[in-house]
């Protein structure tokens, strides 16, 4: 049984990113699973480090766009949202070009917090591991 709110479109989900960092890095929303979210971005000038390696705060940006964007896909937005607590990553794996993809999975939904784990990959083979934990806050009224 999906976990999503409501039934979103990726073209509803990817225009969220517009004029932000994660239209600048070309991430992009791939898949919107019963449990999981699924998304890419391109190993390029723009997510590279000057030796030529994906750049790990490129993975970890990847990481955050997609476990914050699944949060706030899962609870009410007209009464909650879901911003970042804390996030770590291992960085496992090198590439120099195409592209990364990233999973996102729950750990952990709870009332106030969320906790995501996503795997970013290249084919078969994994370059990054990452944590974070959202913290759920009500939206102010009135």
């Amino acid at each position: 049984m999906p976990i999503w709110f409501r039934d979103f479109t990726l073209e509803e989900v990817n225009r969220r990113g517009k004029g932000t960092m994660v239209e600048h890095l070309g991430i992009r929303i791939l898949e919107i699973g019963d449990e999981q979210l699924v998304g890419n971005m391109p190993v390029d000038e723009r997510t590279k480090q000057p030796i030529g390696l994906l750049h790990g705060g490129a993975s970890v940006a990847l990481a955050e766009t997609l476990a914050s964007t699944a949060g706030n896909l899962v609870v009410d937005p007209a009464n909650e949202y879901c911003v970042g607590l804390e996030i770590n990553a291992n960085h496992i794996g090198s590439c120099r070009e195409g592209f990364v993809v990233g999973k996102s999975t729950p750990l952990h939904l709870g009332r106030t917090t969320q906790i995501w784990e996503t795997r970013i990959t290249q084919g078969e083979r994994l370059v990054c591991i990452s944590r974070m934990t959202l913290a759920v806050l009500k939206k102010k009224t009135g």
